[in-house]
């Protein structure tokens, strides 16, 4: 246990919601709230103030949302751990948080024990996640790679040799137009933008083999 109270910062724009979350920690020695912002932008400006540990974020917040503050605090060389506290579990909200740098993700149906606890292990530096943002992490980890069809094969290995859209469609007997959705297909399910990335990351995945 610290000697020192956890100092924090609770950012979100309502101001019950605020009166709520410092109530959670009012009256516990192991927790100081320094101080707290309505708004993304004044977040990032009392956390360079402020010094506190972690930052309590919200994400859905005017003049600043949540995930750009995150993005200028680490920007700027904030020390605070950023703790997401809010009622949106998506894959739009929580993957751009924690690409952002957050430190955690917590719902705000989340017992007390569990925020104080996830306050903690967030100010020790420790991956904090609620139960259904683990699920769905998990899920996102574990999902199979999508196969390539045998035609996007086909034409994924013609596009590696160096040849164009018009050639591939000529050799395969299928029109153009064909040819450049089988590749956006292929795009897709690579996970890149363009012909040479997708060539590289079919070597890199064994799906193309040289010779």
């Amino acid at each position: 246990m610290p000697d020192t109270p956890i100092r924090l910062l609770i950012a979100d724009d309502h101001p019950i919601v605020r009166d709520g979350i410092r109530g959670m920690f009012t009256g516990d020695p192991r927790f100081e709230v320094a101080g707290e912002a309505g708004d993304g932008a004044q977040a990032v400006d009392l956390a360079r103030a402020l010094d506190p540990d972690v930052v309590l974020m919200d994400l859905r917040m005017p003049r600043m949302d949540g995930v750009t503050a995150i993005r200028e605090l680490a920007r700027l060389g904030v020390r605070a751990r950023v703790l997401v506290l809010t009622t949106y579990d998506t894959d739009s909200d929580v993957l751009p948080a924690i690409e952002a740098g957050a430190t955690g993700y917590l719902l705000k149906d989340a017992a007390r024990e569990d925020l104080t606890r996830g306050v903690e292990a967030a100010a020790r530096g420790e991956a904090v996640l609620s139960p259904s943002v683990a699920t769905r992490l998990m899920g996102q980890v574990r999902a199979p790679a999508d196969p390539l069809s045998g035609r996007e094969l086909e034409i994924l290995r013609l596009v590696a040799q160096g040849t164009t859209n018009r050639e591939a469609a000529a050799r395969l007997f299928i029109s153009e137009a064909t040819v450049k959705t089988h590749l956006l297909h292929v795009y897709a399910k690579l996970g890149v933008n363009d012909r040479a990335a997708a060539v590289a990351v079919a070597y890199q995945r064994g799906l193309l083999t040289g010779g």
